[in-house]
């Protein structure tokens, strides 16, 4: 087995989700293995409303890496805890909790932020999910000075990645996890001497959080805007719509090529291949969905139509719970 080589340099890090433990992996693989971990604390989810541990908290747990979960920073007990690991860097990737100056100034190198966007496009919290939901045909990783302000401090470096017609978010955050890592290690390597570049606010868009109603299909609206929703939210948030007042959530779509309802929402032929559905322009194959009825489990599109012949038939109608007349609002 080779040698990680040894570093002078004390490392912290800081996040939450899958794309933080992505680059918690990379460090710990690397001479940057962290000195000290912070995580969000646990948070209820799903039907139980369980205690759930983030994925970053099991990876540091099982490699014996001190761990810390504060619920805020605005406590001093807090910020003298990291102070007391006298680190030269923070390493921070979609920790979800706002660094206040008083923390940021803390380790010598102050805090570096792996960002999921080519800054100043899409600062925010769903760098990812905007981009898709955009047509944006590029993403990217910026490694970043953090500052008091969100995602506007100076840049280190950015490197791109392309997104395809097809391309989901959660393939997409994989993907830039992984480019993530590698410009983060180049950067840690050459940090004493590297001067980052100050943002310019031309071309900068927000990457707002998602919620509920981005998630709400509107049938008026273009196939292809629809597809984009579909792949965007498909990981943490699906799209979703109502059929006969049950919630169904649509996790994978095609663009259908064939000629589809002309009423937008309405079902049109359905086969194993997937279940077409008129829009406001064009159509799309409905491939994989859950509906809120039994155990809720995931549908092919040949399961659903076995499982519920009646309500995935020709001419049955989709609802967009009132969001009729958005049509304008979205463009392909």
């Amino acid at each position: 087995m080779s040698q990680i080589p040894s570093t002078s340099m004390q490392v912290g890090f800081a996040g939450t989700p899958d794309f933080a433990a992505r680059i918690l992996e990379r460090l710990l693989v690397s001479e940057f293995r962290p000195a000290v971990v912070y995580t969000q604390p646990e948070r209820r989810a799903g039907r139980g409303r369980k205690l759930s541990p983030s994925v970053v908290k099991a990876l540091a747990l099982a490699n014996g890496l001190e761990l810390c979960q504060p619920p805020t920073w605005k406590h001093s007990d807090v910020t003298r805890g990291l102070a007391s690991f006298h680190l030269d860097v923070l390493v921070v990737a979609a920790y979800g909790l706002m660094l206040p100056p008083s923390v940021l100034a803390i380790p010598q190198h102050g805090c570096i932020n792996v960002h999921a966007s080519v800054l100043p496009r899409w600062r925010g919290a769903a760098p990812i999910e905007r981009a898709i939901m955009a047509g944006d045909k590029l993403s990217g990783i910026s490694i970043m000075q953090m500052n008091e302000d969100l995602d506007t401090g100076a840049v280190f470096s950015t490197a791109t990645y392309p997104i395809g017609s097809d391309t989901t978010a959660p393939e997409l955050e994989h993907a830039l996890a992984d480019l993530g890592g590698k410009a983060l290690l180049e950067c840690l390597r050459s940090l004493p001497t590297l001067s980052p570049v100050a943002q310019s606010d031309a071309g900068m868009c927000y990457a707002h959080k998602v919620t509920s109603a981005d998630a709400r299909i509107n049938w008026l609206a273009p196939a292809v805007v629809i597809h984009r929703q579909i792949r965007a939210l498909c990981g943490r948030l699906p799209a979703f719509t109502l059929i006969d007042g049950s919630r169904l959530r649509i996790l994978e779509a095609d663009l259908d090529e064939a000629p589809g309802p002309a009423v937008p929402g309405e079902i049109g032929a359905v086969s194993k291949a997937g279940i077409q559905v008129g829009c406001g322009r064009g159509s799309l194959l409905m491939k994989r969905v859950q509906l809120n009825r039994g155990k809720g489990r995931l549908l092919s599109a040949a399961d659903a139509i076995h499982g519920y012949p009646g309500l995935f038939a020709n001419g049955r109608r989709l609802h967009d719970e009132g969001r009729q007349g958005l049509a304008d609002e979205a463009s392909p």
